[in-house]
């Protein structure tokens, strides 16, 4: 593979040297601070190339000096650490009545945040608009400036081609398909901008923050629609156009009440058609029990509500029919339930359970664990910065923004 920066391809000598510098950078991101010793031991890099590569970093900003060393009957020490200050990233998880915005440090912690109701429907322009004016105010109120942005991470609530950035015909986003979102955004402000399913950078958060020792992992996002988003082998797995995951148009493999179901994709007995938080509630309301969408579902489940909790039941055991499908292809050994339908109880997640253990092999699930995704709903939010973060850090980028 060829090492690339902004303006070509590497030289063999600087792709060296952007390679152990990102190592090095990698190393300290744990958060532990460490002695040019200890970073020579930990790399295998020679003492003069750890004093040359940490001086590279801490001109940058990268790398901060930490408290003194403990002596060993010298002068002590000095220790470095990863400086999650130098930089800060713009993102925004946008969903399909909401746009959630924050500016988050090097690390994904949230700084600022803000979220505000607003239609994916009512076009690209106008939504990234507001992403724009919002997206500014949250740095001016962090004293921090568009030239101090590492990049700028999007989830959008439909299939993106990853490569460009542009949403690939997604269903509920009329006047987006095509439309080139990182353009408009760096028309206004200057820098590297990621766009990405909404699922997939909500799988990518919940797993760097919660399961980063899980190799194999799947989210599943139940809400307005059904969607996963796939870690295989530590790594975010998109698939050739960027649509791997893509569960909730998968047609139920049985249920003649369902078979005949229409989808907003165009066919007919989607999972999302019948196990999303828009389908439960539409059963409601034909039961006579009102619902407008999945948070009045999770309320009525939390009420107590029977015909609710027998339709989440349902919803969780439709879903776990495709994902036993998705265990027995992947063997993760954690499968997380997230989105707005999750926040209902047990009832969706024991729904799920019931099937998975029961359609898959033993050997499949013997140490496999199902459960609920974390409870602060940052995950989109900190995925989205996680993007951007090991995006502009890996060794193709690194030499670039080095030299900025």
């Amino acid at each position: 593979m060829t090492a690339t920066s902004a303006s070509g391809p590497l030289p063999l000598t600087a792709v060296n040297a952007t390679v152990g510098t990102a190592a090095l950078l990698d190393l300290v991101r744990d958060g532990r601070p460490r002695t040019r010793a200890e970073l020579s031991a930990e790399t295998g890099l020679a003492r003069s190339t750890i004093a040359e590569r940490v001086d590279l970093l801490m001109n940058s900003g990268l790398l901060r000096h930490a408290e003194k060393g403990r002596s060993t009957g010298g002068r002590p020490p000095s220790l470095f650490a990863f400086n999650p200050d130098a930089r800060v990233v713009l993102v925004a998880d946008v969903g399909a009545t909401h746009v959630k915005l924050a500016v988050t440090d090097l690390a994904g912690q949230v700084l600022v945040e803000d979220d505000e109701a607003i239609d994916i429907d009512r076009g690209p322009e106008v939504v990234l608009g507001h992403l724009q004016d919002r997206g500014l105010e949250l740095l001016a109120a962090l004293g921090r400036t568009p030239g101090e942005l590492l990049g700028i991470g999007i989830g959008l609530p439909g299939p993106v081609e990853f490569s460009s950035g542009r949403p690939t015909n997604p269903p509920i986003m009329p006047g987006w398909d095509g439309f080139d979102v990182p353009g408009f955004v760096r028309s206004r402000i200057d820098a590297v901008t990621l766009v990405d399913n909404d699922v997939n950078i909500m799988a990518l958060g919940e797993h760097r923050t919660n399961w980063p020792d899980e190799s194999q992992f799947i989210l599943v996002k139940v809400a307005t629609g059904i969607g996963s988003g796939l870690v295989i082998d530590g790594r975010l797995h998109r698939g050739a156009q960027g649509v791997a995951g893509d569960m909730g148009h998968v047609r139920l493999p049985h249920d003649a009440d369902v078979a005949d179901v229409m989808c907003r994709c165009g066919n007919v007995g989607c999972l999302e058609s019948v196990a999303s938080g828009a389908a439960v509630a539409a059963r409601l309301t034909e039961q006579g029990v009102t619902a407008r969408g999945s948070a009045e579902v999770v309320a009525l489940a939390r009420s107590g509500s029977v015909p609710t909790l027998r339709l989440v039941r349902q919803a969780g055991r439709d879903i776990g029919e495709v994902l036993a499908t998705a265990v027995s292809l992947i063997n993760p050994s954690v499968v997380v339930i997230g989105g707005a339908l999750a926040q209902a109880g047990e009832h969706l997640i024991a729904g799920v359970r019931e099937v998975v253990y029961q359609r898959s092999l033993p050997l499949a699930t013997e140490h496999l664990r199902i459960v609920q995704a974390g409870p602060d709903g940052h995950a989109g939010i900190q995925g989205a910065a996680f993007m951007v973060i090991e995006h502009a850090l890996a060794p193709s980028q690194l030499d670039a923004l080095l030299t900025a």
